[in-house]
């Protein structure tokens, strides 16, 4: 058999071929590998995803809440309460005497001193029933004297037995009716002419006119049944009247000073001084009623004006006391509650006394701890062992 001799040119082009073929096989098996690389990375990220989105939705699942640690509430706090200013004396004038008012001299604002005129009334009525009484009066004394002098003659013949003894007696005692006759009609003089000197209308006291309620021609009449013509008030030193809640009125005692704040004067702070209390509880409102004194000598203030009044009290004796923000307590049917976290994250409810309310703080006399972590603002839906999620502590020890 000839063999067939292998030129040059056929081996160089065979080879090329066989090493042609070796690279595609690597360059296949490469592209698998990556390709199974890429599908186990896929997985797995996918796998790292719903993990994670597990993780999420649990965690998602559990309440996140903040939390602050009660603060000591040991110093000295302030009690801001509402209150109303009176004036020292305050008096409404009615007349005593019924007629036509003739003329009025004051209006309301006009400071008056005490026994000022005010007003006069026209009462004809009664001048003309003084100037009747007044001639009974002379009628009785006439009759008086008359009387006495008969009663005397009688007397004197009585004593030389010239006349009865009854008869003499009955002309002593006509004498004594006539006495008793002069003093009836000397007391109805005087009445009248006290009801004739109520025509003048003055002031009871030193203060001021706050109000006019009548004017020239206008009918009045005596006592109370008609209107008040004026009014007067003492304004040279004010009451103020405050009501204090009942946790904080053993404080209330005579000589603690308050300061006063009134819309109408922003920039001026009054100082007022506890006078006396009402000694009582109001069962209504479990308030204790606080009378203050205001000097008013420049007439600054005015007599029905309302006051915000600040308390400086001292901290109680022997109290506990935390202070926490407004937003902690739940309301329960057992009572007051605030909801605390333990080490593990659970809640514990904890039940709670409250004592002053600064508005935004809240005074906690009873029920918890310097070191319990409370939950703000804490959803009514929160059970005792719930879990939580602390995201943010306040206080000392965050």
């Amino acid at each position: 058999m000839d063999q067939h001799v292998i030129s040059e040119d056929e081996k160089y082009a065979f080879v090329p071929a066989v090493k042609g073929g070796s690279r595609a096989a690597r360059v296949a098996t490469i592209a698998a590998l990556i390709g199974l690389v890429a599908l186990v990375w896929t997985i797995h990220a996918r796998d790292q995803a719903a993990a994670a989105l597990s993780r999420q939705t649990e965690s998602d699942q559990v309440l996140a809440v903040a939390t602050a640690l009660p603060q000591a509430d040991g110093a000295a706090t302030q009690l801001v309460l509402p209150g109303n200013l009176q004036a020292n004396y305050e008096a409404p004038i009615y007349a005593r005497t019924s007629g036509y008012l003739r003329h009025w001299y004051v209006d309301i604002g006009a400071r008056v001193r005490k026994g000022q005129l005010l007003a006069e009334i026209d009462a004809p009525e009664v001048d003309q029933q003084l100037r009747q009484a007044q001639a009974d009066l002379a009628t009785a004394v006439a009759n008086q004297k008359i009387a006495d002098l008969t009663a005397d003659r009688w007397r004197r013949l009585r004593a030389t037995d010239s006349v009865s003894r009854q008869e003499a007696d009955q002309k002593v005692s006509a004498a004594q009716a006539s006495d008793a006759q002069v003093q009836a009609a000397r007391a109805n003089v005087e009445r009248l002419r006290e009801l004739s000197g109520f025509e003048r209308i003055v002031a009871p006291f030193d203060g001021v006119i706050t109000a006019r309620n009548t004017d020239i021609g206008q009918l009045i009449n005596a006592g109370g049944s008609g209107a008040a013509l004026f009014s007067i008030a003492d304004t040279s030193r004010l009451r103020l009247y405050v009501r204090v809640p009942q946790d904080d009125s053993a404080a209330m005692q005579r000589g603690l000073t308050a300061a006063l704040h009134l819309p109408d004067r922003p920039d001026t702070v009054y100082q007022a001084s506890l006078d006396t209390t009402a000694s009582a509880i109001d069962p209504a409102t479990r308030t204790l009623m606080v009378e203050l004194l205001v000097d008013n000598a420049k007439g600054e203030l005015l007599p029905g004006a309302y006051a915000e009044v600040h308390f400086h009290l001292p901290p109680r004796a022997g109290g506990h006391s935390f202070l926490l923000p407004a937003n902690v307590l739940l309301f329960r049917g057992d009572g007051l509650h605030v909801a605390t976290v333990d080490a593990h994250d659970h809640v514990v409810l904890k039940a709670v006394t409250l004592g002053r309310d600064y508005g935004s703080q809240i005074e906690i006399v009873s029920g918890l701890t310097a070191a319990d972590h409370v939950i703000l603002s804490p959803p009514d839906s929160l059970v005792n062992g719930a879990t939580v999620r602390v995201v943010k502590r306040s206080g000392p020890e965050a």
